[in-house]
């Protein structure tokens, strides 16, 4: 996907902007900062577009692109200055991968009405989600939630709130706060770091290592506090918004393989045991549930870690 110039510029505002924020902002003037929509870039006749409306009127756009062959639907967030058309070469080649996709505008983007503030983003997640439940048979336990920068605040938000199939993370930052040191939110905007401990689905988080707008290290961050099964992948050289212009195979790649090694199933209850110690203080992985998923080996059982190669760990069913 190609973005021109103007989307690069506003995403680089968003982040300058951040660093000359006073000391303390009102939450209005703050949600102006952070929320970057530029004019619709698509009309009604957009692929697979749709509308629902959220308990206070507010249209909310969104695509449903199908895939009967389909296991999972991806849940595909985007990121600032962008909206769904925009969006759409990427959610096709989504689609095209094997994967049902599921995308909306938030609002005050596309053809999205009202005004965008944290909060409502996440309200109109849930609106979405329901409305594509009852219409489409989308299920949360199929569910791959994908977001991409600023996308990555409802991604992650809906991870820990809801029994996904996996959270994807693609050029994410760990708070608004934490993208412009110094500054001072009350309360801090989308924090990702503090609530990535919490998702219990496997993550899988990408980044570029030359990120401009959001730099490598808070991806980095990211993976740190995540819990496992988790993987990282690096892009050598990828920037901020070159990520599918220069990396889309490797994305692809990357999630097809995510998506095959973590199937949607039931969760299976299992504690993990290393050198005797089963008890929750000497061992934070005992007494966590952890999704079915690879179960081999002989006088025992052997649960493989994707992107783990060094963490096999004998369990027991409990």
């Amino acid at each position: 996907m190609t973005l021109d110039i103007n989307i690069l510029s506003r995403s680089v505002f968003f982040l300058t902007a951040c660093h000359l924020m006073q000391p303390l902002f009102a939450s209005d003037a703050v949600d102006k900062v952070i929320f970057q929509p530029h004019p619709a870039s698509y009309q009604t006749s957009l692929t697979g577009l749709s509308e629902v409306r959220a308990a206070d009127g507010t249209t909310l756009a969104l695509i449903h692109l199908p895939n009967n062959n389909a296991q999972q639907t991806v849940f595909y967030f985007h990121g600032n200055a962008e909206d769904l058309g925009d969006c759409l070469p990427v959610l096709k080649q989504l689609q095209s991968a094997g994967f049902a996709v599921l995308a909306f505008d938030y609002r005050g983007y596309g053809r999205s009405t009202g005004q965008p503030e944290e909060g409502n983003v996440y309200a109109d997640t849930k609106v979405v989600l329901a409305h594509a439940k009852v219409n489409f048979g989308v299920t949360s336990e199929r569910l791959l939630v994908v977001g991409r920068s600023l996308g990555g605040g409802p991604a992650v938000e809906l991870a820990m709130r809801e029994p996904v199939a996996g959270l994807i993370l693609v050029s994410a930052f760990q708070s608004v706060a934490r993208m412009a040191p110094g500054v001072k939110l009350a309360p801090d905007r989308f924090d990702n770091l503090t609530k990535i401990v919490h998702v219990r689905a496997p993550i899988l988080i990408i980044h570029g290592t030359a990120d401009e707008v959001v730099p490598f290290a808070q991806g980095q961050a990211l993976f740190a506090a995540a819990s496992e099964p988790k993987r990282a992948v690096w892009l050598e050289g990828v920037k901020h918004n070159n990520v599918f212009a220069t990396a889309s195979d490797r994305f692809l790649s990357e999630l097809k393989n995510f998506a095959k090694n973590f199937p949607p199933g039931k969760e299976a209850p299992l504690r993990a045991c290393f050198a005797g110690h089963e008890d929750s203080q000497a061992n934070p992985l005992a007494h966590r549930t952890f999704r079915r998923f690879a179960l081999r080996g002989s006088g025992g059982v052997w649960l493989d870690w994707l992107g783990a190669d060094d963490l096999s760990a004998t369990v027991g069913v409990i």
